[in-house]
């Protein structure tokens, strides 16, 4: 199980950033070539980005681009240098129906084998900025088998809905629309960038409501909303503990061959399983919540 609490996004044109934005740790890093370019710079961000994918300090951590839309005269350009790069990850901004991650999937495959590229090994993510992209959510999280997850992204959603951002209210319907459609495909959803940095409490409650609301995690713009994130994630020691109580009951009952494992008179199934290992998972990855 791969941990995606934090995805740092990294404009695409900023040589510096490019090389040494592996010391803040994210869970992932995201090489933005969309809004975070400006279209004079275009062409450099790409090229900075790709030469960024053969550093050796990406190699331990995933990496994940944010292309321009297909339709856009920069799109393809971008996929063709994210996929020949090494990108782990092809982010698709503005999906709006399961044809825009399909179209996306096709090209991808033509890259992988014009390159030489294993062709499956690049892995996709879209992200849904319209009440159309909500609306599809389901059809988009189950368009290809390449997809590691459904993201939301806020500010062009709450423009598509004639809104503002405010309390979380606005974004709620898409919040539970883009988190269901997710989990019914088997795939991780994350939630939208926190732009205020001066209002850390705004963050961290926001944060809050996404955790408890079941998003793996969330886009940052930030490298000092990381380890605030991380922390919100890290389970509590009574959780760590009662988690490794119920790892402990499984891997007994697998000793034992037993079809069905108890722990203090409760069955304890897959799901219930499932959970405690991602509790144990993120205690190791950040310690217990300060």
């Amino acid at each position: 199980m791969k941990l995606r609490r934090s995805m740092l996004f990294l404009p695409g044109a900023n040589a510096a950033m490019l090389s040494t934005a592996f010391v803040y740790k994210p869970d992932s890093i995201m090489f933005d070539l969309e809004d975070a370019v400006s279209l004079r710079e275009k062409d450099s961000a790409r090229l900075l980005v790709f030469q960024a994918l053969q550093l050796p300090v990406y190699r331990e951590i995933e990496t994940v681009v944010r292309i321009n839309p297909l339709n856009t005269p920069f799109g393809h350009a971008d996929l063709e240098a994210a996929v020949r790069g090494g990108v782990d990850v092809v982010r698709l901004p503005k999906t709006d129906c399961a044809e825009d991650v399909e179209l996306l999937e096709r090209e991808v495959e033509r890259i992988e084998r014009a390159c030489g590229r294993e062709v499956g090994s690049t892995k996709l993510m879209a992200a849904i900025e319209s009440a159309s992209g909500v609306i599809n959510a389901v059809s988009i999280a189950k368009a290809s088998p390449r997809l590691i997850g459904i993201a939301l992204a806020g500010f062009d959603y709450v423009m598509d809905m004639q809104t503002e951002r405010g309390d979380g209210t606005e974004l709620f319907y898409a919040r539970c629309a883009v988190l269901h459609a997710a989990r019914a495909a088997g795939i991780d959803a994350f939630d939208v960038v926190w732009s205020d940095l001066n209002d850390e409490a705004g963050f961290l409650k926001e944060v809050d409501l996404i955790r408890r609301l079941g998003f793996n995690g969330k886009s940052l713009i930030n490298p000092r909303q990381i380890e605030l994130l991380h922390n919100a994630y890290a389970p509590t020691e009574e959780e760590v503990e009662y988690a490794g109580r119920v790892v402990a009951a499984a891997l007994e009952g697998e000793r034992k061959g037993l079809g069905v494992v108890s722990l203090n008179g409760k069955m304890i199934d897959g799901p219930v399983i499932d959970h405690a290992r991602r509790v144990l998972q993120r205690a190791e990855a950040s310690g217990t919540r300060k």
